[in-house]
């Protein structure tokens, strides 16, 4: 079967007014990791080879930021906010130059899984124009409702637009969606603008490709995976759902969590097998812990390798360039520093 090729379309021209904050939404970090980040990583895993990312006016470093992570990464500006379709437009040139599939992401719904990605993906393979992600959350209201007929996917009724019946329904859009790369364009180019806001809604691409004899569906997920950060609250929220991803992986491959429920993971962790992690540990982006290793309690690591066997604390700090060699022993009250240690060496308390 010749492998279909995906392009993400991430939509990261969101500001962080809502978060009182002078960064923009996309650059706020979840896991020791930017937002955006979160979601081109995830992109990538998919078997998106191509990236294009759309940014606000003056956002220059969330652009800069996206050519770090994705160096293949097209960047385009979203000049005025008329809405989410006239947003993914802006990505014209890149959907223009072909792609089997288009997957559009937001920057501020960092956990959606490749897996879920796949499955929109695989809708478009079995013949949908459109395929759509929805969930079941537990308080429907505020939602756009997934109507839905059989199988098919039949509209998406905005819950000010919606019956008394249509609110009652508990499948909701959770706003990711894929297109098919030979309809994308010409779907996008007759969205219109009728709604009271004057903006392009994306969701009306739904309507638009069964009148134009397309098949639509929607794909269901998890609330998590459809999570949206738009407050501080909200990045808080979905911190503590990361790190609970975080930790049950961390155990499934043969970690020891004493109290898993303690430990904060960055994104990028890297525990060996067996490695044992005791309360009240903190990590920061860019550690590295080998097999057969232990970081005791009250210990805070960042950018740091811990070699095989090594025991760290407590109450230890690791900074950045710290290179600790097998069996090293780093004591209580020791910071360690752009330094290698080498194997079997013991730094004890206070050093």
């Amino acid at each position: 079967m010749t492998r279909r090729t995906c392009l993400a379309i991430v939509l990261a021209a969101g500001e962080g007014t809502r978060m009182r904050s002078a960064l923009p939404k996309a650059l706020n970090l979840l896991g020791g990791r930017a937002l955006l980040a979160h979601v081109l990583a995830t992109a990538g895993a998919a078997g998106c080879g191509k990236i294009a990312v759309v940014v606000g006016p003056d956002h220059e470093a969330v652009a800069r930021e996206a050519r770090a992570l994705a160096p293949q990464a097209q960047c385009f500006v979203q000049g005025e906010r008329k809405g989410t379709a006239h947003a993914v437009l802006m990505a014209r040139e890149a959907i223009a130059q072909g792609a089997d599939d288009i997957l559009v992401m937001f920057s501020d719904t960092p956990l959606v899984r490749a897996e879920t990605l796949a499955k929109l993906r695989s809708a478009l393979a079995d013949g949908a124009g459109v395929a759509v992600l929805g969930f079941r959350p537990a308080e429907p209201k505020g939602y756009g409702r997934l109507l839905t007929r059989g199988n098919e996917l039949i509209a998406i009724r905005e819950e000010n637009d919606a019956t008394a019946e249509e609110k009652n329904i508990g499948f909701c859009n959770g706003g990711l969606m894929a297109l098919a790369g030979d309809h994308a364009l010409d779907l996008l180019e007759r969205i219109g603008n009728a709604n009271a806001k004057g903006e392009y809604y994306l969701t009306d691409a739904v309507a638009i490709a069964r009148d134009s004899g397309l098949k639509a569906v929607a794909i269901e997920t998890t609330e998590d995976d459809v999570r949206g950060i738009n407050t501080k609250a909200q990045l808080a929220q979905t911190e503590a759902v990361l790190q609970q991803r975080l930790r049950a992986a961390a155990m499934d491959a043969g970690v020891t969590l004493v109290a898993p429920e303690t430990v904060f993971l960055a994104a990028d962790t890297k525990l060996g097998r067996d490695v044992t992690i005791e309360p009240n540990v903190v990590f920061g982006p860019g550690v590295t812990v080998e097999e057969g290793a232990t970081i005791k309690s009250f210990s805070h690591l960042e950018g740091a390798r811990v070699g095989k066997g090594a025991r760290v604390g407590p109450f230890a700090r690791l900074r950045p360039g710290a290179d600790l060699g097998a069996d090293v022993h780093i004591g209580n009250f020791v910071e360690v520093k752009a330094s290698t240690v080498e194997a079997g060496a013991k730094v004890n308390h206070l050093t």
